[in-house]
């Protein structure tokens, strides 16, 4: 019911904004992750994260780039525990947390299908993301048991990130291909996350696969071009290693140590996503099941999983 609701003011907002942007080619689109979108009694760490999405194209000024993407989004992620064991001294398993950004992107594509991203991301972490506030209106509004131990979440710290992406295509590149590889990595540093993280990416296609350059893998849907692309359906596995220097939502912030619960990280994990997208002319839609291995060294915590909604639409 809370999918079905999210989705519903999805499709309002981008209903609303196309009455006002027939002219331009850009892209609006939110993405909101929840752990139940996979499962009504699973409520644990990554909680919920929303992100709203501007896109739009960008001059391109060397002859090897096909495109350049703009990109400016808002976001709030927030964190809790698994359980909280209120009879014990450590009650936690992980601390409860709230991050607040705006952030400004840019994807470039290239000729021999390889993805550049860079992002400059600034925000806030601790109470004044009002993380506490809008989950304990949410649970209330569609009937969940609010969290009340909120006042031990991570305290404030300002946060400035910047991460980057680079993705080659080494294998599929021909004409009908119905599946292809491709070779990921994401590096992140910042006063909120700093990690390093790299695995290979296969899409599956029902139809003929769209280049990575104009497929909305990547977010590359919208185009100058005067055919665009109309259709893309596939499947998509992506299995990866991480290394996690540093998470602010689980050791607290770089400058102080005055939060009242805090973890040491495990370094390294396992992560894994399984998704499906889908394009149909002007609207993109995803769904992607993501899992995350155990992060803090604390006996109790345990690896975790959650799903990922993602719908748009293009402006032409």
């Amino acid at each position: 019911m809370q999918a079905i609701k999210v989705l519903s003011f999805c499709f309002f907002l981008l209903i609303s904004a196309n009455a006002v942007g027939q002219k331009a080619t850009f892209e609006i689109g939110i993405v909101t992750d929840n752990d139940l979108y996979t499962s009504t009694k699973n409520d644990q760490y990554y909680t919920n994260g929303l992100e709203i999405f501007y896109r739009y194209l960008s001059s391109k000024n060397k002859p090897n780039v096909l495109k350049r993407i703009n990109e400016i989004k808002a976001g709030q992620y927030m964190y809790s525990p698994r359980f909280i064991y209120v009879d014990e001294e450590q009650m936690f398993d992980r601390p409860f947390a709230g991050y607040l950004f705006g952030q400004f992107g840019r994807a470039t594509f290239y000729s021999n299908q390889s993805v550049f991203k860079k992002q400059l991301q600034v925000g806030i972490l601790g109470p004044a993301s009002f993380a506490d506030k809008i989950q304990k209106g949410t649970h209330r509004l569609f009937n969940y048991t609010a969290f009340k131990e909120w006042d031990y979440q991570i305290h404030n710290t300002f946060g400035l990130q910047f991460n980057v992406l680079f993705a080659k295509a080494f294998s599929g590149n021909k004409q009908n291909a119905k599946v292809d590889f491709h070779w990921q990595s994401e590096a992140k540093l910042g006063t909120i996350f700093t990690s390093f993280s790299t695995g290979f990416v296969t899409r599956i296609g029902f139809k003929k696969l769209v280049p990575l350059s104009d497929s909305n893998f990547y977010g590359a849907s919208i185009s100058s071009a005067a055919k665009p692309v109309e259709h893309e359906l596939y499947l998509y596995l992506n299995p990866s290693v991480n290394l996690q220097v540093y998470d602010a939502t689980i050791q607290g912030s770089l400058f102080n140590d005055n939060s009242p619960v805090t973890f040491d990280l495990i370094p390294l994990r396992l992560n894994g996503e399984v998704g499906l997208r889908y394009r149909s002319n002007n609207w993109n839609l995803s769904y992607a099941f993501v899992y995350r291995g155990k992060e803090v060294k604390f006996y109790r915590n345990i690896g975790y999983f959650y799903g990922s909604i993602g719908i748009s639409y293009l402006f032409k």
